[in-house]
């Protein structure tokens, strides 16, 4: 899956000092067919305290009907106010996207937009632009200074995993560590899950942002690290569970935007952390509830229908795109459910063209989305092997089974790799890769069948053989019987970035009863081992362990339970 490599030229930096300041649009030993798009940035009119800029923007790649421009300052300027383009600024980073009258791009074509910003100390300009992803005024089959083939500074590579080290939360690893037999998988890199404002600067003497990317950088050393962030507070967030709910109210999409998003989005594009390879989960549980928990369906909730109406799970994932996608060193992964989740008909290609929506909105574009991950904190099994969806039993394909119930897909690896193709099909780039959360599908030990079932009918054939052991395929929380699955690793198949662990194992996902906190997280029965289930699990038994703390707080019971029922089994 190879993404276009953007050589980037050395001296496009130029300090405005003046009055008419700008950055030549086409450096002098380029050809114009070579260069993808062209911006020129005009410092116009310079005070001591403020500037005004006009922006052209050049476009020799295909026709376009919408278009975002991005770059980072370098010192403190602030945009204060802007024409003839939407833009919107998170720390350094500035997004100029297109108004409704000026769209349409042609091969060729020009369009200019201006603003008035504010600056202390020097003003330099940016040093690098990107039209809908691409960088302008470069070669773009050229290679920088670093050598061929070799991405140079800013550059995204193919895969983010590639070649490099991924990031061990000391924090989870300590936990680990002290359970018996822990240190087995003490070392193993997990997510680290900013799931309120307040855990951007650390939550009760605990790490924040900053104190995670700053052991990020010691981890690193000379190599390459990624380091792997769950975005995960939208407003009304988990429309259609309780042990998941968060701080912030449907209607408070402004404060998402500006006291979460875009303290992270400064905290990211700091140069200090360029040198790391950021993934973000954005917003797991979010953008599937709109199509299967909404309106006529039996699953539907009203308060998936408030967000559904008012468009803050859009909204919201469009600027957390918008303003991460525009740090050259953030590879943004939106989060794409399950297969359990959206691999019938009536909600796979529905969930495309709403993650297609999203990632469209708020002055984001497709070239925001690096990939998407599956199963983010769930259970789906990462590969049935006794049976495949074309498996029949006496005439009867497993499709009719009670287990897989007319699902076009049996396991998490297939879904994957079809989704993937789907997003392509809607308009995602064909580079993107898939990222498939193993940290609790492995279901070994015992119970884990070593062979087809009995082939007596098609429920004995599949509930016999199946890998995945939970009582009903809807059942999310604190599953028994779950053990750890693959463990990380890169590009283990045909489409798919990395096999990782974004939900730490041994933090629970919701309390087994109810227990008051500050965290905005309710109790939802599902967490509840003895409620009798809803529509979303075939009105059956939770499945859950007992005992269970609210959602994030260790779980000790589940940790030695995965570690017992691990596969690949520990050794």
């Amino acid at each position: 899956m190879s993404r276009t490599r953007i050589a980037m030229l050395a001296a496009l930096a130029l300090v405005a000092g003046a009055s008419g300041t700008s950055l030549a649009a086409v450096p002098d030993d380029l050809g114009a067919a070579a260069v993808p798009c062209t911006v020129d940035y005009k410092v116009q009119n310079e005070w001591s305290t403020g500037f005004t800029a006009s922006v052209t923007v050049t476009n020799n790649g295909a026709a376009k009907s919408s278009w975002a421009v991005k770059w980072a300052y370098a010192g403190n300027q602030q945009i204060t106010n802007g024409w003839n383009a939407r833009i919107n600024q998170s720390g350094t980073s500035v997004t100029a996207t297109n108004e409704s009258y000026n769209g349409t791009l042609g091969t060729g074509g020009s369009v200019s937009f201006g603003f008035n910003a504010s600056y202390s100390g020097s003003n330099a300009i940016p040093a690098t632009f990107t039209l809908d992803g691409v960088t302008c005024n470069v070669d773009d089959g050229g290679t920088d200074p670093g050598g061929p083939g070799e991405p140079g500074e800013g550059d995204r590579v193919d895969n983010p995993y590639s070649g490099a080290k991924v990031y061990v939360n000391p924090e989870w690893s300590e936990k680990a560590a002290a359970e018996p037999g822990g240190s087995r998988i003490a070392d193993q890199p997990t997510g680290v899950w900013l799931d309120r404002i307040a855990a951007i600067n650390g939550v009760n003497g605990g790490m924040g942002l900053r104190d995670h990317l700053d052991e990020a950088l010691s981890q690193k050393g000379s190599d390459e690290l990624v380091i792997q962030l769950v975005i995960y507070n939208l407003p009304g967030r988990d429309c259609a569970a309780l042990a998941s709910n968060g701080e912030l109210g449907p209607t408070e999409i402004d404060r998402y935007k500006n006291e979460y998003i875009d303290p992270i989005a400064e905290i990211l594009s700091d140069p200090k952390y360029a040198s790391l390879r950021i993934v973000t989960t954005v917003e797991i549980d979010s953008l599937p509830n709109l199509v299967t928990n909404t309106g006529s369906r039996p699953t539907a909730t009203p308060e998936c229908d408030v967000m559904k109406a008012n468009g803050n799970y859009v909204k919201g994932v469009g600027y957390a795109l918008a303003q991460l996608g525009a740090i050259p060193n953030v590879y943004n992964y939106v989060d794409a459910g399950h297969h359990g989740w959206i691999g019938w008909d009536d909600n796979f290609n529905a969930s495309a063209q709403i993650f297609k929506e999203a990632a469209t909105a708020e002055g984001a574009t497709v070239n925001d989305v690096h990939g998407f991950i599956t199963n983010t904190a769930n259970y789906s099994a990462l590969k049935e092997e006794n049976f495949t969806i074309n498996s029949t039993v006496n005439g009867t394909s497993v499709r009719e089974s009670g287990w897989v119930d007319w699902n076009r897909y049996v396991d998490e690896l297939s879904f994957a790799q079809a989704f993937r193709n789907q997003l392509v099909s809607v308009g995602f780039n064909s580079s993107i890769g898939m990222l498939i959360d193993t940290s609790r599908n492995g279901w070994g030990g015992s119970q884990r069948p070593t062979g087809p079932g009995a082939t007596t009918n098609v429920n004995t054939y599949v509930d016999g053989g199946r890998y995945d052991r939970r009582i009903h395929i809807g059942n999310w929380c604190n599953q028994s019987g779950a053990g750890l699955g693959e463990r990380p690793q890169t590009a283990p198949a045909a489409g798919i970035d990395a096999y990782v662990w974004m939900k730490p194992p041994g933090e629970s996902d919701g309390s087994s009863t109810a227990i008051p906190n500050d965290e905005g997280k309710g109790f939802d029965r599902m967490c509840d081992p003895t409620y009798t289930g809803n529509a979303r699990n075939g009105n059956n038994l939770s499945g859950a362990l007992p005992n269970a703390p609210v959602s994030g707080h260790w779980f000790s019971a589940q940790f030695q339970e995965l570690m017992r029922n691990a596969y690949p089994p520990l050794s």
